[in-house]
């Protein structure tokens, strides 16, 4: 692929068509593409956008669940420029009226499992243009494959480049109200491989490759996962979504090499009552993040799969893995480097800060930074919460805080803001204490994550009742399941009379942690 310099999502599709046109690039719930037929497509995507009057640089959002389809419209979308951007399925009306808002969606494809969804949202989404049903017509919609075949196969002739941006995915917000996180198509390929340098066994790619994708298309893991296996000409075995048992069975019948899961979903599989019949000897790889893997968990995926592991640290603003703790560090016994998230990728710079920006030496604490080109191009129209994030010498803030070893082995200690990762999911506690604060009963709030066995991280709300009102916690959680996504929603709530604050009124969710996560050696989990 070298040869050819593909610039663009596009561009991938392409060559792949033209290297590759028999081999499968994905299957999907009994149906199967060839690199030939998926550039076909993707010119025949290119085509209706734009003859819907999509253009380089609009909005095309896309409500549902995994699908080869799916694929088809990224990389359609890619072709003349427009950006793509996936919606959380799992999100409350008002939350997805926001994001297809905020993007200013010109087109909108619907899963089936969201159709209803999309039908409370689309009449407060004025910027749309065309909306598709993605399973078929539901007789307001047109159904997608008719759309998509109504379209010439040629193509549409739209110069894009690496430092166009190609999709745009939402992360939980500081405020309260997510971000879209700009990703170009520089971000997606990655740093070039310095001359000479081969690549790890682990991110080596043959021709006889299978990748299951089973992470949801609106996380950097879900659709950046798919990206790579178009990039390397693999077979692409899509899940509408991560179901356990269907993920044994897809490993043995199609017999699947790689895979990509958040350790939550690992414990899922390898707890199966099946899962110890299944024929796991195609898998070579099972690459995780979002989280540290308890060392007990990682004996027993060992003990269950018998292949090699991949710990990645990253974030949807640094376009995924820019850290990888190799299947080498891997000890079942336990060892230093287990505790770590691994070293810097080829291409990628880490440094450690302190509040005042001086680089730290090894061993100290401080907020890791970030530089590559795989840093986003900023947050979608905010430019300020862009310019606290990404300083003027391109380095990214990320808000997490660690350290570096010697060997450059990077470990992560805390958040520096308050934030919680449940599941793989990313939440902050605004967003949850502006979807409590309205309820009757509830004067004061706070939000922050605890320990837990099984999410890594769970909801908790720490709430102050107003005078004489009655502490029931299920008529907060349910109103709380009224205005954000199910993840979101507290798991449980604790009454305190009054909330820890500063000087200067601000919450010390920090000391409210304290409680929930003493003797524990760093507060992330």
């Amino acid at each position: 692929m070298a040869e050819s310099a593909p610039q663009s999502l596009g561009e991938i599709a392409r060559l792949q068509g033209r290297l590759n046109p028999q081999r499968t690039a994905f299957v999907f719930e009994g149906r199967s593409t060839t690199f030939a037929d998926f550039d076909v497509r993707v010119d025949r995507v290119a085509n209706g956008l734009s003859a819907a009057g999509v253009t380089k640089g609009s909005r095309v959002a896309y409500l549902g669940k995994n699908s080869d389809h799916y694929f088809e419209l990224f990389f359609g979308a890619a072709r003349i420029g427009a950006v793509i951007a996936p919606v959380n399925w799992r999100l409350a009306p008002p939350e997805a009226v926001f994001v297809l808002n905020d993007c200013r969606a010109e087109a909108l494809f619907v899963g089936a499992d969201c159709l209803a969804l999309a039908r409370s949202v689309v009449r407060d989404t004025p910027s749309l243009r065309l909306v598709v049903a993605m399973d078929g017509s539901d007789g307001d919609w047109p159904g997608y494959e008719a759309w998509r075949d109504a379209n010439p196969a040629t193509d549409p002739g739209v110069e894009v480049g690496l430092d166009d941006v190609a999709i745009q995915l939402y992360t939980s917000g500081t405020t309260g109200r997510p971000k879209g996180v700009m990703v170009r198509n520089s971000g997606l390929f990655g740093p070039p491989r310095p001359p000479g340098v081969e690549a790890p066994g682990w991110n080596s790619w043959g021709a006889d490759e299978v990748i299951l994708i089973s992470m949801p298309n609106f996380h950097i893991g879900g659709t950046g996962w798919g990206f790579g296996t178009m990039l390397n000409g693999a077979k692409g075995v899509v899940t509408r979504e991560f179901d356990p048992n269907h993920v044994l069975e897809l490993i043995q019948r199609e017999r699947i090499t790689k895979i990509f899961l958040v350790p939550a979903a690992m414990q899922a599989v390898v707890r199966h009552p099946r899962a110890r019949e299944i024929d796991y000897s195609s898998l070579r790889y099972v690459l995780y993040g979002a989280a540290p893997i308890p060392l007990e968990l990682l004996r027993e995926c060992m003990d269950v799969l018998k292949c090699g592991f991949v710990q990645m640290y990253g974030m949807t603003e640094s376009t995924g893995a820019i850290c990888v703790l190799p299947p080498e560090d891997h000890d079942p016994q336990g060892n230093e480097r287990m505790r770590s998230a691994g070293k810097a990728l080829a291409g990628v710079e880490l440094e450690i800060a302190d509040e005042d920006g001086r680089r730290l030496p090894p061993r100290e604490v401080g907020e890791i930074l970030i530089r590559s080109s795989k840093n986003m191009a900023g947050y979608w129209n905010q430019p300020e919460a862009t310019k606290k994030t990404i300083d003027a010498d391109g380095w990214l803030h990320t808000g997490d805080a660690g350290f570096l070893d010697e060997d450059g082995y990077l470990y992560i200690r805390d958040r520096l803001h308050d934030m919680i990762i449940s599941g793989g999911e990313n939440i902050y506690s605004a967003e949850v204490e502006n979807a409590i604060f309205g309820h009757p009963a509830v004067a004061d709030v706070a939000v922050i994550g605890v320990p837990d066995p099984k999410w890594g991280e769970a909801v908790r709300a720490i709430v102050v009742a107003k005078p004489g009102a009655e502490r029931d916690p299920e008529s907060i959680l349910a109103w709380a399941r009224e205005r954000i996504a199910s993840y979101k929603v507290p798991k449980a709530v604790d009454f305190i009379d009054e909330l820890p604050r500063n000087p200067s009124g601000k919450i010390l969710h920090r000391q409210l942690r304290e409680h929930y996560w003493k003797g524990k050696e760093r507060r992330v989990n």
